[in-house]
């Protein structure tokens, strides 16, 4: 087998222990003086000891852009996978963009345990409405949480515009706070500077302004019965928090931030150019002797495409595993077993479903169903339909002009290139040769089971059958080739 194939299993390996090592699993630490809650349940069962929890920490401590839907994505996954009990959302973000926020809070909802917002030290606009889409808030004593007035990229939008926008956000609040217990005119006198807000008769936000709290202010109890106007309590650090719910014992897991969902960001753009580089990449490196420059490129091309969905938190690098095994399996129908059909095939299906697996939005005991795969195949096609597109361009581009002129080329670059980049002029020749051989007359020397070899006048070469198997000492003619196989068909005894 070509060192190509070698060479994406070293890539794998290099690549697996990097992303192995993204959260830190701990114990919660135990602070001291922690407030008490009522968490009776909690503190119960870690006085019972019958089972370790397990809380999951998820930091979103920047601004709310496409970057942290990555972060949120791959976090709540890999609670979800560990049947985490709680998930935290640690907050200090000034806001970002509404769109955004939607889509995290859709992703958070994805979660069946139990869901806290830790305001650490502010959550502004959109950060008010993600921490509304969790069960309970709690804050520090230097947290802030409000000011959430919807505007523009440029600044405040049209009056038109901007009354649809606010509208939108006011209703998707209104479904958070309904759902989790929060109190609905608290949430919109966040947003809507018309609101007055007066409860008990005190007046807490006069008409005209935007609500924003303290954590004194949101833990001040308000009505009969009394009842916390947004925050349950308020906690020096994330610790004390931990420790406060009676989950000091638990198994504590922070999902750390790769560095690079910026890059994926921009990966994930281009994933269409990725897929056409990469398979153009690998299958010129497949179709020349030796191993080279595009099948360096291919695996460049593939294996930012498969980190640009791990990042974004779409799929797991277990997938590129099963993309390698297809590549191998296609590997193997070329150059060792030619004409098993059953190798290429399954090769070529691993490698498709790895491409829309690697696109799907999976999440952990989600029903894989026909609707799943409906929604990874739309979610795909487009991509799948360019990479497609642009590999055939690229392809043509590649043999009819790049590779003959290259080949041809006297220039150091050229020469270069041509010798241990990728066996581009040895590509042309071989080519040349099997165009020559079209229609030659020989015999099979061997049994072909579809592959074997047959003499034509007098040199062995091997060939494969296009008529199924075919017995040693039949006479057969060159129809086209296969990789650097010859196609053959037997002759009926009048030719």
């Amino acid at each position: 087998m070509k060192p190509f194939f070698a060479g994406m299993l070293g890539v794998l390996l290099s690549v697996s222990p990097i992303l192995g090592a993204e959260e830190t699993n701990a114990p919660a630490t135990e602070p001291s003086n922690a407030p008490e809650v009522a968490t009776e349940s909690a503190a119960a069962e870690d006085t019972a000891g019958s089972t370790v929890r397990k809380v999951f920490v998820l930091p979103i401590r920047e601004a709310i852009m496409s970057p942290l839907t990555y972060l949120v994505r791959r976090g709540v996954k890999e609670a979800m996978a560990a049947d985490a009990d709680v998930l935290i959302l640690h907050m200090d973000t000034p806001g970002g963009s509404v769109a955004v926020t939607e889509e995290i809070i859709d992703i958070i909802g994805k979660f069946e345990g139990e869901t806290i917002t830790f305001v650490d030290s502010k959550a502004m606009s959109a950060g008010a409405f993600i921490s509304a889409s969790t069960q309970r808030i709690y804050m520090s004593s230097k947290g802030i949480i409000g000011a959430a007035a919807v505007i523009g990229m440029g600044g405040d939008l049209e009056p038109t515009v901007e009354a649809k926008a606010q509208s939108m956000v006011l209703a998707m609040i209104r479904t958070q706070a309904q759902k989790n217990g929060h109190d609905i005119d608290v949430l919109e006198a966040m947003i809507d500077m018309d609101k007055e807000l007066i409860i008990d008769g005190e007046t807490i936000c006069e008409e005209g302004k935007l609500l924003s709290l303290t954590a004194l202010e949101a833990e001040k109890e308000y009505g009969d019965p009394p009842k916390p106007l947004l925050s349950l309590g308020t906690y020096e650090d994330l610790d004390d928090l931990i420790e406060g719910l009676g989950y000091s014992s638990a198994e504590r897991t922070e999902i750390q931030p790769l560095g690079a969902e910026k890059v994926a960001s921009w990966l994930n753009a281009i994933s269409g150019i990725l897929l056409v580089i990469g398979i153009g990449g690998v299958w010129v490196e497949m179709k020349t002797p030796g191993f080279g420059l595009p099948g360096i490129v291919g695996i460049v091309a593939f294996t930012l495409f498969f980190f640009g969905s791990y990042a974004a938190g779409l799929a797991g690098m277990e997938w590129l595993v099963i993309f390698i095994l297809g590549l191998v399996l296609i590997g193997l129908e070329i150059f060792i077993l030619p004409g098993t059909i059953i190798l290429g095939l399954s090769g070529v299906g691993l490698v498709l479903l790895t491409i829309v697996m690697a696109m799907a939005d999976y999440y952990p005991g989600a029903p894989v169903d026909f609707s799943f795969l409906g929604q990874a195949l739309e979610n795909s096609l487009m991509i799948l339909l360019q990479a497609t597109g642009g590999t055939i361009v690229l392809m043509w581009f590649l043999y009819r002009w790049f590779f003959p002129r290259l080949a041809e080329s006297s220039s150091t670059v050229g020469a270069m290139v041509s010798a241990t980049a990728s066996g581009v002029h040895e590509e042309v020749l071989l080519h040349e040769e099997q165009q020559s051989r079209l229609g030659q007359i020989g015999e099979t020397t061997s049994p072909l089971r579809p592959g074997g070899k047959a003499r034509f006048d007098d040199k062995i070469i091997n060939v494969v059958s296009d008529a199924g198997m075919i017995d040693a000492g039949v006479r057969v003619k060159i129809i086209g080739a296969s990789g650097h196989d010859a196609v053959v068909e037997p002759l009926e005894d009048s030719e």
